[in-house]
């Protein structure tokens, strides 16, 4: 046998391999799993061995959704309400990160959070952001449906009594006609993320050191590779040069499959003939290669979910336009993904590849739908037979009560349909969607998955459709690699396939269904090499990496949980587990919203 490079030993392995579920020792060379053993395996003189102490150890997690590489260059200016439990402590974050942050910088909360984790059970009010930031601009965005701005961020944007509301969203006023600082998506979010795109941007090397914690943080999570989803406002190649020089200096510690996301409505086309110039599905290595098209393939098919407001009605156009956008990437052999949250938008999809597919076929073509919350079994069947995949993320841990308000508790039991969708064959992978709607915490989504419940504590679905543990696990592992083509190579830990590991805190096959949401990592491998490490690991950690800017929120309270927020540990434990009270949604703080 080959002599290892590193052995994991004494540890709880789930390899996720049916043949030997269940390991104590796995030896890695060359960056790939050696062997799995039972047995004792023998070092070489150059052999590292770490006794993992009976820790619980699971193939390194993978984000079928996720927009990492936005998401890096913009990691650092951002401050995380993701896990906090009360508003008044999410509030004083604020404040003291205002005082901190220099004048022309903003401070920016950008999604990822719900009112329905605070104990208050509430939104923070317009007064109450004025009064925490009278100077500095604050930016807090809601889901994909409102955005608040105090005065500060109102006229650092330029809203004034005579801006006009943008097409697709609203400026709520006062009843003197002065903007309130509410700002809501109606139909879609492009007033929101183009108003977040009016705030200053890091230099290049501060995007690189963003970037570097922001892999960081999903290291500390157990995140070992995603599928880039592209996003608003990322062109290609222009966005992605941060990232290429990450690679390129070794410095990438997620492995990253990226999708390409058209952005000029109506020359949707001609982005995807540039591209396909520049370059095709494939190219790069095990680290950092371009896995197709999407989510957004034509702005017409954007059927982008707020239950706060009723089902968008799509444009007629979205046929025609998205039949050209197919047509060429099935001839070329593009994969694709597309956003798609309901049924009635899905059916018109489901349509239009059906017509594509007669003339090209999409069979083993690794296309697939994202989100689907409202599928019915109908368009489940159409996608099964068009061998597509259906990439799922908790975004309804954070809008399943708004859901409810609108459609009813038993309409929210299937969304989606994840046990239908396994037991027709269709390939699944989960994901978080982050990190402007849902968080970016893994142990978040497994937790909804395995629960069926919101961050808030409302039980959404039946037992029916909820997922063991295991199963689970395997939609973030060996699931989600069929979405980049790797299924062959990572997923599990079995001999051959990629080194990608996580130590868990504590055993995620046997805590209390509540602490699923409160793991991390202790120590996560990528390649074969430590990339995170803490507790009783932390000997194997990667050196500090500087927070760039100083200001940064990240330098003063860390990233998921504000790992560096005084008594987090003791406020969580005090969290509320329960559904929210019936009451007001919203705060403004002023008597002139409702809704």
């Amino acid at each position: 046998m080959e002599t290892p490079d590193l052995i994991l030993c004494n540890g709880r392995v789930t390899t996720l391999d049916p043949a030997k579920p269940e390991a104590k020792h796995v030896a890695i060379k060359c960056g790939r799993i050696l062997s799995v053993s039972d047995d004792d395996i023998q070092p070489g003189p150059q052999t590292k061995v770490i006794d993992l102490q009976g820790h619980r150890v699971i193939p390194g997690l993978n984000d079928s959704h996720l927009h990492l590489i936005r998401g890096g260059l913009n990691y650092n200016l951002e401050l995380r309400w993701d896990g906090i439990p009360s508003l008044s402590e999410a509030m004083r974050m604020l404040k003291l990160q205002a005082a901190a942050t220099p004048t022309g910088q903003w401070v920016r909360v950008v999604g990822s959070w719900s009112e329905f984790q605070f104990v208050e059970q509430r939104m923070p009010t317009l007064d109450e952001l004025n009064e925490a930031a009278p100077d500095t601009p604050v930016f807090i965005l809601h889901l994909y449906c409102r955005a608040l701005l105090n005065r500060a961020a109102l006229r650092a944007c330029g809203y004034t009594k005579d801006t006009p509301d943008p097409p697709g969203g609203e400026i709520q006023r006062d009843k003197n006609g002065n903007p309130t600082g509410l700002l809501i998506a109606r139909p879609n979010a492009m007033i929101l993320y183009a108003t977040l795109a009016k705030g200053p941007k890091l230099p290049p090397e501060h995007q690189l050191n963003s970037s570097r914690h922001f892999m960081r943080e999903l290291n500390r999570l157990g995140i070992t590779s995603c599928i880039d989803a592209g996003g608003g406002f990322q062109n290609y190649p222009e966005d992605y040069e941060i990232i290429r020089q990450l690679h390129d200096r070794g410095e990438l510690t997620v492995r990253i499959a990226y999708n390409l996301f058209t952005q000029k409505p109506k020359q949707e086309k001609e982005d995807f003939a540039r591209w396909m110039k520049m370059t095709k599905p494939g190219d790069g290595d095990a680290f950092f290669r371009m896995n197709g098209a999407g989510e957004m393939l034509v702005f017409s098919a954007a059927d982008f979910e707020d239950f706060l407001e009723p089902r968008p009605d799509l444009a007629a156009s979205l046929e025609s336009e998205l039949e050209d956008v197919v047509t060429a990437l099935a001839s070329n052999r593009w994969p694709f993904r597309l956003h798609a949250t309901y049924d009635e938008s899905i059916s018109r999809f489901l349509d239009v590849f059906e017509r594509v597919n007669r003339e090209v076929p999409l069979q083993d073509l690794r296309w697939f739908l994202d989100h689907c919350e409202t599928i019915s079994d109908r368009n489940l069947e159409r996608v099964k037979a068009l061998g597509g995949g259906i990439a799922i993320q908790h975004r309804m841990a954070f809008q399943g009560e708004y859901f409810v308000d609108r459609y009813g508790a038993k309409a929210a039991e299937r969304t989606p349909p994840v046990r239908k969708m396994l037991e027709m064959g269709i390939p699944v992978g989960a994901g978080t969607d982050a990190t402007r709607v849902a968080n970016y915490n893994p142990f978040n989504s497994l937790y909804w998955l395995v629960s069926g419940r919101t961050v808030g504590g409302l039980e959404l679905y039946p037992e029916a459709n909820r997922m063991a543990r295991e199963e689970a696990l395997r939609l973030y592992t060996a699931g989600s690699a069929w979405f980049s083509g790797e299924d062959d190579v990572k997923g599990r830990i079995i001999p051959g396939q990629q080194a990608d590991l996580v130590v868990t805190s504590e055993d995620y096959l046997a805590v209390p269904e509540e602490k699923i949401r409160d793991l991390q990592s202790v120590l996560t491998i990528v390649g074969g090499k430590p990339v995170y490490a803490a507790g009783p690991f932390r000997e194997h950690d990667a050196p500090p990496i500087p927070v760039l800017p100083e200001w940064s929120p990240v330098a003063r309270f860390g990233g998921y949980g504000a790992p560096h927020w005084d008594g987090r540990t003791a406020s969580l434990k005090t969290a509320p587990r329960s559904a929210p009270s019936p009451g007001p949604l919203w705060g403004t703080g002023c008597d002139c919203f409702a809704f």
